[in-house]
């Protein structure tokens, strides 16, 4: 099987390697995190105009026509740099819940509008109570008339603080953890009884708590058919979690870099310490980790291309290897560089971070590992 990239692909992999490289560097990056909106719109409106925006979406809304391969490229190479501009809430969650639920015209009004840099998402499914557990929802839209009035909370939404609309999953009908009448708004961020709670998260994203009270929504607001909306946004998430996986995997393979360059620089006793055979097995293992991760994020990429079902199992096994892969390779990474590793004048403790995030996205490794088994031995 080939696992070369494409002439697209690598164009598009060199592309954000240089401006990582260019624009992107540690002290550029910390000012961004301490500006007040946690992120630039300049380098947004720049990811506009070189199409890194458009790599999901079809080409009938002015997109690139991408798969699940051209996003992993876009967001392992995001992770090298740790760009906190909003890619994964806007494009990925946002951008793709209006291109699996909505209909022509949402389409057709959101993603061009989205391509071009006009509006930043983000999506609203976690609740104070729900954990990893999706479908247990307390956020309900209740039937008004020819709309809705949407009336709940969600929290630690990615992109909440700057998001101009949202994409809220909210029940529509049936109990609190059933499975079906859940349902996809499209709400204004703005909207009379929207109100948001903001604050920074230890990686340097910006997340919010939202509340909705007596919000007002439009029959069009509805995204996709009413009641059927957990299908979805399941398969929303399994998109999103080998989205993340590249991420993890660019984040390792830096820290990996990081960590061998600083070896071979540090000296004890007269001689740099990458000579002690010690500290090279532990590398060995770290580049070991990085390559297993690599491998499976690989086999889920394949899987997920030729039928998104086929992966079930991989992106949950998937899941489980980046958290315990990279706690391995951020662990090392810290103890190899010393007290050093552990300020937050070095950007190592940064990317371990940032790893640690991603680990409690969309499910942990506990949660995995047991739908893992429930998926691998269902009768």
């Amino acid at each position: 099987m080939n696992f070369d990239f494409t002439e697209e692909q690598q164009m598009v992999r060199d592309s954000i390697a240089r401006f990582v490289q260019d624009d992107y560097d540690w002290d550029a990056r910390k000012a961004i995190v301490a500006s007040e909106q946690g992120m630039s719109r300049d380098n947004w409106q720049l990811f506009a105009e070189l199409g890194w925006l458009s790599i999901p979406f079809a080409e009938e809304h002015g997109g690139f026509g991408g798969n699940i391969v051209d996003m992993a490229v876009v967001m392992e190479e995001l992770g090298k740099g740790l760009v906190v501009e909003p890619y994964f809430p806007t494009v990925v969650l946002f951008g793709g819940l209006i291109k699996r639920a909505g209909n022509e015209a949402q389409q057709a009004e959101w993603l061009p509008r989205i391509i071009g840099g006009e509006v930043l998402g983000a999506f609203g499914y976690v609740e104070r109570q729900s954990r990893f557990a999706l479908h247990d929802c307390q956020t309900t839209a209740t039937r008004a008339g020819d709309g809705y009035v949407l009336n709940g909370e969600k929290v630690v939404v990615f992109n909440g603080e700057q998001a101009d609309h949202l994409v809220v999953l909210a029940r529509t009908s049936g109990a609190q953890s059933d499975r079906e009448g859940l349902s996809l708004f499209v709400v204004d961020a703005a909207a009379a009884g929207v109100e948001k709670m903001s604050y920074p998260m230890m990686d340097g994203q910006r997340v919010a708590n939202i509340t909705f009270k007596d919000v007002a929504l439009s029959a069009d607001a509805l995204l996709g058919e009413e009641g059927t909306a957990l299908p979805v946004v399941d398969a929303l998430a399994d998109e999103a979690i080998i989205a993340l996986a590249a991420e993890a995997v660019g984040i390792m393979g830096v820290l990996n870099a990081k960590t061998l360059e600083y070896t071979k620089t540090r000296e004890q006793f007269g001689v740099s310490i990458s000579s002690y055979q010690a500290l090279q097995h532990r590398m060995v293992d770290t580049m070991m980790a990085y390559e297993q991760s690599k491998s499976l994020l690989f086999k889920a990429l394949c899987e997920y291309k030729q039928d998104p079902a086929m992966a079930a199992e991989t992106v949950h096994a998937l899941k489980v290897l980046i958290d315990r892969n990279g706690k391995h390779v951020f662990g090392e990474a810290i103890q190899l560089h010393g007290g050093m590793g552990m300020t937050d004048e070095l950007d190592i403790g940064h990317y371990a971070k940032r790893l640690m995030m991603i680990n409690t996205t969309f499910g942990d490794a506990n949660y995995h590992r047991s739908r893992y088994i429930e998926t691998a031995y269902a009768a």
